[in-house]
């Protein structure tokens, strides 16, 4: 059996199996590197927590909040890859905000060109959520349709790891490092698994999205404040190059990087390599059968750089990962 799969089954185990360390955190920051670690836990514990909570979910308005960490993971090096495994992940303030301005999102004009059209103008959209049917809904004063609701989806826009050397990324970047990949794939469910860079991994977590699509086309998800609880552990004497994911029905791969296609690009190359690598595919096999039963969403089109998530449907893998 691989070890990545076999960790997802033993990581099924209850959770009384496990450490259990309960934290609230009291600072965020605003970028991804290297700096004293605000909690530190052995691997395989979980960890109950929260996302950082600012003005900026509510109806007045504030500032972003930053995110959690970084947390130190005791015998995590740079020859191993960090595990999280994300149990829950559920709002936990009655608002939600997002908006579009000019300068930001899919459909704007970039902010260091000049245009001859009229920029986006600045709209502000507060939801009101409702954690018990788990929808959201705000009001749309200026169309036909007064009021619009939603089904929540929860997700962590940013997972990650301290970026390696003497690197620090703002809490817009995603990378190799993971960071603000803001894939809808990031829920209670999945498992992601991180390269890491430093000793210790140094690992954040925040940006909690009630509900986001695909793209985060307009630059914002439902940004809200979240009740989280993640599983933490360690492979060890394994590396990998960029954030892994899987769920029950796929293992992906998230890659980060302007223009689209070279995103698009790492993240197809990384999955071959997976499935060469653990499931005894040989590459070019791989590459003919991916152009068949591949799948990928477009995470991000509006950060400093893109992130595509490229899909391979676990059903088509050999039985127990056999080489």
């Amino acid at each position: 059996m691989n070890r990545l799969l076999g960790l997802a089954l033993l990581l099924a185990t209850p959770l009384a199996a496990q450490d259990t360390v309960r934290f609230t955190p009291t600072v965020g920051y605003p970028t991804f590197a290297v700096r004293e670690p605000v909690l530190r836990i052995k691997p395989n514990t979980v960890l109950i927590s929260k996302t950082n909570f600012g003005g900026y979910y509510t109806a007045e308005g504030g500032d972003f909040p930053g995110e959690v960490g970084p947390i130190y993971v005791e015998g995590a090096t740079t020859n191993d890859v960090l595990v999280v495994q994300i149990l829950a992940v559920k709002p936990n303030y009655a608002t939600a905000a997002s908006r579009v301005r000019a300068g930001f999102g899919g459909l704007s004009g970039d902010q260091g060109v000049r245009m001859l059209n009229d920029p986006i103008p600045t709209r502000r959209y507060v939801w009101r959520l409702d954690h018990e049917k788990m929808t959201g809904t705000t009001d749309l004063p200026n169309s036909r349709m007064r009021t619009v609701e939603v089904d929540l989806q929860p997700m962590l826009g940013r997972v990650a790891v301290a970026p390696r050397g003497e690197e620090a990324f703002g809490g817009l970047w995603p990378g190799d490092f993971g960071g603000n990949m803001d894939a809808p794939e990031v829920r209670a469910g999945t498992t992601v698994y991180l390269p890491i860079f430093h000793d210790g991994a140094y690992f954040y977590f925040g940006d909690g999205h009630a509900r986001q699509g695909h793209g985060e086309l307009a630059g914002t998800g439902l940004e809200t404040s979240m009740d989280v609880v993640l599983r933490l552990d360690v492979i060890k004497g394994r590396t990998i190059r960029w954030p892994r994911l899987e769920d029950e029905r796929y293992i992906m791969v998230a890659g980060s990087a302007r223009p689209l296609m070279d995103a698009f690009r790492v993240a197809h190359v990384e999955l071959i390599e997976w499935l060469e690598q653990d499931y005894g595919f040989d590459r070019w096999d791989a590459y003919a059968l991916l152009g068949q039963v591949a799948e990928s969403t477009i995470a991000n089109v509006v950060d400093p750089a893109y992130t595509i998530v490229a899909k391979f449907p676990k059903r088509y893998l050999p039985e127990q990962g056999g080489q």
